[in-house]
């Protein structure tokens, strides 16, 4: 049997890197479809773009899942950080729509 080349195994782990890329952007397609949802229903009820204490809640829970998953928690912190931020975003631009018809 044939040993695979240094060559082959890194374009095999570059497909797997590849393919979990592909589900991550999907999974954030689908994050972002709910959260779309969200700010239409807090423009409707007039309710605040963020919420801090949710924020707090969900960055603590993710630090743990990150321990539990031998993956750094200031690195799920601040991705988490980020697609909030975008949320957040999105929110506004929506309750001024809301606001705006």
């Amino acid at each position: 049997m044939a040993a695979v080349s240094p060559e082959q195994q890194l374009a095999e782990l570059r497909s797997t890197i590849d393919n979990i890329d592909a589900a991550l952007v999907h999974m954030l397609a689908e994050r972002f479809k709910a959260t779309q949802r969200v700010g239409r229903l807090k423009a409707e009820h007039e309710m605040p773009a963020s919420d801090p204490d949710r924020e707090a809640r969900q960055i603590a829970r993710l630090r743990r899942l990150a321990e539990e998953s031998h993956l750094d928690p200031e690195f799920a912190e601040k991705w988490f950080n980020f697609v909030v931020a975008e949320v957040i975003h999105h929110h506004t631009r929506i309750a001024e729509e809301s606001r705006e018809d």
